[in-house]
Protein backbone atom coordinates (compact mmCIF):
# COMPACT_ATOMS: atom_id res chain seq x y z
CA UNK A 1 0.00 0.00 0.00
CA UNK A 2 1.28 3.48 -0.57
CA UNK A 3 1.39 6.11 1.86
CA UNK A 4 -0.17 9.04 0.86
CA UNK A 5 1.87 10.90 3.78
CA UNK A 6 5.28 9.94 2.51
CA UNK A 7 6.97 12.90 4.10
CA UNK A 8 5.68 12.00 7.28
CA UNK A 9 7.99 13.50 10.38
CA UNK A 10 9.89 15.30 7.91
CA UNK A 11 10.93 19.03 8.31
CA UNK A 12 11.25 21.13 5.37
CA UNK A 13 12.72 24.34 4.55
CA UNK A 14 11.50 26.72 1.37
CA UNK A 15 12.99 29.59 0.39
CA UNK A 16 11.18 32.76 -1.93
CA UNK A 17 8.00 30.85 -0.96
CA UNK A 18 5.80 33.42 -0.06
CA UNK A 19 4.03 33.10 -3.93
CA UNK A 20 4.21 31.59 -6.67
CA UNK A 21 5.87 28.11 -7.79
CA UNK A 22 7.66 28.40 -4.25
CA UNK A 23 4.97 28.75 -2.48
CA UNK A 24 3.36 25.17 -4.55
CA UNK A 25 6.47 23.50 -3.20
CA UNK A 26 6.18 24.47 0.53
CA UNK A 27 2.17 23.27 -0.12
CA UNK A 28 3.06 20.21 -1.85
CA UNK A 29 5.48 19.20 0.80
CA UNK A 30 3.03 19.79 3.40
CA UNK A 31 0.77 18.06 1.64
CA UNK A 32 2.51 15.48 2.00
CA UNK A 33 2.83 15.42 5.54
CA UNK A 34 6.60 17.49 5.99
CA UNK A 35 6.30 20.48 8.88
CA UNK A 36 7.58 23.36 6.55
CA UNK A 37 9.23 26.65 7.22
CA UNK A 38 8.34 29.16 4.48
CA UNK A 39 11.46 31.86 3.91
CA UNK A 40 10.84 34.97 2.30
CA UNK A 41 12.33 38.49 2.38
CA UNK A 42 8.27 39.38 2.45
CA UNK A 43 5.69 37.20 3.55
CA UNK A 44 3.30 39.01 1.41
CA UNK A 45 4.99 39.53 -1.39
CA UNK A 46 1.98 38.29 -3.46
CA UNK A 47 0.29 41.36 -3.07
CA UNK A 48 1.96 42.38 -5.61
CA UNK A 49 0.57 40.29 -8.54
CA UNK A 50 -2.93 40.20 -8.82
CA UNK A 51 -3.42 36.40 -10.08
CA UNK A 52 -0.95 35.46 -7.30
CA UNK A 53 -3.41 37.36 -4.34
CA UNK A 54 -6.14 35.91 -6.38
CA UNK A 55 -4.80 32.36 -5.73
CA UNK A 56 -4.30 32.68 -2.31
CA UNK A 57 -6.72 31.51 0.50
CA UNK A 58 -4.95 32.25 3.37
CA UNK A 59 -2.83 35.35 4.78
CA UNK A 60 0.42 33.58 3.59
CA UNK A 61 1.79 30.98 2.64
CA UNK A 62 2.35 29.58 6.46
CA UNK A 63 -1.20 29.89 7.09
CA UNK A 64 -2.11 27.87 4.40
CA UNK A 65 0.01 25.05 5.06
CA UNK A 66 -1.35 25.00 9.01
CA UNK A 67 -4.60 24.83 7.13
CA UNK A 68 -3.67 21.09 5.79
CA UNK A 69 -2.85 20.30 8.85
CA UNK A 70 0.72 20.16 9.77
CA UNK A 71 3.67 22.62 11.09
CA UNK A 72 4.73 25.78 9.79
CA UNK A 73 6.72 28.95 10.69
CA UNK A 74 7.24 31.94 8.73
CA UNK A 75 10.71 33.65 8.79
CA UNK A 76 11.31 36.87 6.69
CA UNK A 77 14.76 36.69 5.79
CA UNK A 78 17.07 38.39 2.37
CA UNK A 79 18.81 35.08 1.44
CA UNK A 80 21.50 37.11 0.29
CA UNK A 81 22.57 37.71 3.61
CA UNK A 82 24.60 34.89 5.10
CA UNK A 83 24.25 35.89 8.65
CA UNK A 84 20.87 35.92 8.14
CA UNK A 85 20.45 32.54 6.44
CA UNK A 86 22.53 30.90 9.09
CA UNK A 87 20.05 32.44 11.82
CA UNK A 88 16.91 31.47 10.30
CA UNK A 89 18.48 27.76 10.16
CA UNK A 90 18.90 27.76 13.54
CA UNK A 91 15.41 29.07 14.71
CA UNK A 92 14.16 25.75 12.94
CA UNK A 93 16.70 23.33 14.62
CA UNK A 94 15.81 25.11 17.28
CA UNK A 95 11.84 24.92 17.41
CA UNK A 96 11.78 21.40 15.56
CA UNK A 97 14.91 19.54 16.33
CA UNK A 98 15.83 18.40 12.86
CA UNK A 99 16.08 19.89 9.23
CA UNK A 100 15.55 17.06 6.15
CA UNK A 101 14.91 19.15 3.18
CA UNK A 102 16.08 22.18 1.46
CA UNK A 103 14.61 23.51 -1.39
CA UNK A 104 16.55 26.42 -2.52
CA UNK A 105 14.26 28.53 -5.00
CA UNK A 106 14.39 32.34 -4.28
CA UNK A 107 15.77 33.65 -6.96
CA UNK A 108 14.63 35.66 -10.31
CA UNK A 109 16.07 38.05 -12.57
CA UNK A 110 16.30 41.94 -13.35
CA UNK A 111 16.26 44.33 -16.07
CA UNK A 112 14.70 43.72 -19.80
CA UNK A 113 16.31 41.94 -22.25
CA UNK A 114 17.43 44.35 -24.22
CA UNK A 115 19.38 45.99 -21.50
CA UNK A 116 20.81 42.57 -20.17
CA UNK A 117 22.28 41.30 -23.67
CA UNK A 118 25.59 39.63 -22.85
CA UNK A 119 28.04 42.37 -24.10
CA UNK A 120 26.47 45.00 -22.62
CA UNK A 121 24.64 44.41 -19.29
CA UNK A 122 25.45 47.08 -16.69
CA UNK A 123 27.39 45.38 -13.17
CA UNK A 124 24.59 46.84 -11.21
CA UNK A 125 22.40 44.08 -12.71
CA UNK A 126 24.86 41.91 -12.50
CA UNK A 127 25.61 41.69 -9.08
CA UNK A 128 22.18 42.13 -7.90
CA UNK A 129 20.72 38.51 -10.17
CA UNK A 130 24.57 36.80 -8.83
CA UNK A 131 23.62 37.46 -5.46
CA UNK A 132 20.08 36.29 -5.88
CA UNK A 133 20.43 33.46 -7.59
CA UNK A 134 24.07 32.32 -6.87
CA UNK A 135 24.93 33.54 -3.61
CA UNK A 136 21.87 32.72 -1.96
CA UNK A 137 21.52 29.38 -2.92
CA UNK A 138 25.02 28.67 -1.92
CA UNK A 139 24.19 31.04 1.56
CA UNK A 140 21.02 28.43 1.81
CA UNK A 141 22.68 25.34 0.51
CA UNK A 142 25.87 26.21 3.53
CA UNK A 143 23.35 26.91 6.25
CA UNK A 144 21.21 23.65 5.90
CA UNK A 145 24.34 21.25 5.51
CA UNK A 146 25.46 21.78 9.02
CA UNK A 147 22.62 20.08 10.70
CA UNK A 148 22.03 17.36 7.59
CA UNK A 149 25.98 16.52 8.17
CA UNK A 150 25.20 16.44 11.69
CA UNK A 151 22.21 13.79 10.62
CA UNK A 152 24.02 11.87 8.01
CA UNK A 153 20.88 12.53 6.01
CA UNK A 154 18.99 15.29 4.15
CA UNK A 155 17.60 16.01 0.90
CA UNK A 156 18.86 19.13 -1.14
CA UNK A 157 17.03 20.84 -4.32
CA UNK A 158 18.19 24.16 -5.64
CA UNK A 159 16.30 25.37 -8.78
CA UNK A 160 17.83 26.59 -11.96
CA UNK A 161 16.59 27.61 -15.24
CA UNK A 162 16.44 26.56 -18.58
CA UNK A 163 17.74 29.70 -19.41
CA UNK A 164 21.14 27.83 -17.38
CA UNK A 165 21.03 25.71 -20.43
CA UNK A 166 19.26 27.24 -23.33
CA UNK A 167 21.07 30.75 -24.91
CA UNK A 168 17.95 33.12 -26.18
CA UNK A 169 18.88 34.44 -30.11
CA UNK A 170 19.49 37.88 -28.90
CA UNK A 171 21.86 37.25 -26.34
CA UNK A 172 19.36 39.02 -23.46
CA UNK A 173 18.70 37.70 -20.04
CA UNK A 174 22.78 36.74 -20.22
CA UNK A 175 23.51 37.51 -16.19
CA UNK A 176 20.30 35.41 -15.52
CA UNK A 177 21.37 32.44 -17.27
CA UNK A 178 24.84 32.31 -16.33
CA UNK A 179 24.28 32.94 -12.43
CA UNK A 180 21.26 29.81 -13.39
CA UNK A 181 24.02 27.78 -15.04
CA UNK A 182 26.35 28.17 -12.16
CA UNK A 183 23.80 27.40 -9.46
CA UNK A 184 23.18 23.83 -11.53
CA UNK A 185 27.42 23.44 -11.92
CA UNK A 186 27.02 24.39 -8.21
CA UNK A 187 25.11 21.81 -7.41
CA UNK A 188 26.80 19.17 -9.13
CA UNK A 189 29.94 20.08 -6.73
CA UNK A 190 28.01 19.97 -3.58
CA UNK A 191 26.20 16.54 -4.73
CA UNK A 192 29.95 15.19 -4.72
CA UNK A 193 30.63 16.83 -1.36
CA UNK A 194 27.88 15.47 0.80
CA UNK A 195 27.28 12.12 -0.99
CA UNK A 196 29.45 10.62 1.83
CA UNK A 197 26.86 12.22 4.41
CA UNK A 198 23.95 10.49 2.64
CA UNK A 199 22.80 13.93 1.44
CA UNK A 200 21.84 14.08 -1.67
CA UNK A 201 21.54 17.50 -3.94
CA UNK A 202 20.00 17.68 -7.10
CA UNK A 203 18.72 20.52 -9.21
CA UNK A 204 15.41 21.25 -10.95
CA UNK A 205 15.27 23.55 -14.09
CA UNK A 206 12.09 24.91 -14.94
CA UNK A 207 11.05 26.07 -18.94
CA UNK A 208 8.24 28.38 -19.32
CA UNK A 209 5.46 28.60 -16.26
CA UNK A 210 2.16 29.98 -15.86
CA UNK A 211 2.45 31.76 -12.43
CA UNK A 212 0.97 34.41 -11.45
CA UNK A 213 3.41 36.62 -12.01
CA UNK A 214 4.91 35.37 -15.17
CA UNK A 215 1.42 34.61 -16.88
CA UNK A 216 0.47 38.18 -18.36
CA UNK A 217 4.32 38.35 -19.36
CA UNK A 218 4.08 35.02 -21.57
CA UNK A 219 0.89 36.28 -23.14
CA UNK A 220 2.27 39.61 -23.94
CA UNK A 221 4.57 37.73 -25.93
CA UNK A 222 2.24 35.55 -27.88
CA UNK A 223 1.64 32.01 -28.07
CA UNK A 224 3.51 31.61 -31.40
CA UNK A 225 6.58 32.94 -30.60
CA UNK A 226 6.98 30.32 -27.22
CA UNK A 227 4.67 27.56 -27.66
CA UNK A 228 6.32 26.42 -31.26
CA UNK A 229 9.27 25.96 -29.39
CA UNK A 230 8.35 23.60 -26.56
CA UNK A 231 7.70 19.73 -27.77
CA UNK A 232 4.80 19.45 -25.72
CA UNK A 233 2.71 22.16 -26.96
CA UNK A 234 1.75 24.37 -23.59
CA UNK A 235 3.32 26.48 -20.84
CA UNK A 236 4.24 24.35 -17.55
CA UNK A 237 2.45 25.18 -14.39
CA UNK A 238 3.54 25.40 -10.50
CA UNK A 239 2.39 21.49 -10.09
CA UNK A 240 4.59 20.16 -12.81
CA UNK A 241 7.51 21.36 -11.14
CA UNK A 242 5.90 20.78 -7.90
CA UNK A 243 5.86 17.07 -8.75
CA UNK A 244 9.22 16.85 -9.32
CA UNK A 245 10.07 18.58 -6.07
CA UNK A 246 8.20 16.14 -4.46
CA UNK A 247 10.50 12.97 -5.74
CA UNK A 248 13.44 14.75 -4.86
CA UNK A 249 12.67 15.14 -1.41
CA UNK A 250 11.37 11.90 -0.56
CA UNK A 251 12.53 8.44 -0.55
CA UNK A 252 11.41 7.57 -4.22
CA UNK A 253 15.13 9.64 -5.55
CA UNK A 254 17.21 8.50 -2.39
CA UNK A 255 20.10 7.14 -5.06
CA UNK A 256 19.86 10.20 -7.96
CA UNK A 257 22.30 13.18 -6.87
CA UNK A 258 24.21 15.60 -8.16
CA UNK A 259 21.23 15.65 -11.52
CA UNK A 260 19.97 18.09 -13.32
CA UNK A 261 16.43 17.77 -14.70
CA UNK A 262 14.64 20.42 -16.92
CA UNK A 263 11.13 20.39 -16.68
CA UNK A 264 10.11 22.73 -19.65
CA UNK A 265 8.12 20.40 -21.67
CA UNK A 266 10.82 19.28 -23.97
CA UNK A 267 12.13 22.88 -24.57
CA UNK A 268 16.03 22.28 -23.56
CA UNK A 269 16.54 19.86 -25.93
CA UNK A 270 14.51 20.78 -28.51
Amino acid sequence: MTDNLPLRGKVALVTGAARGIGRTYALRLADRGADVAVLDVDLHSYKDYQLEAEAMHGDTTVDEIREIGVRAIGLQVDITDSTAVDAAVQQIIGEWGRLDIAICNAGGGVGSPEETRASTVENDLVEIVLARNLTGTINTCRAVARPMKEQRSGKIVTVGSQAGHRVESNGGYAHYGAAKAAVAKYTQYLASDLGPFGITANCVSPGYISTGRLAPLLNSIGDAQLLGNIPLGRYGTPEDCAGVIEFLAGNLSDYITGAIIPVDGGLTYS
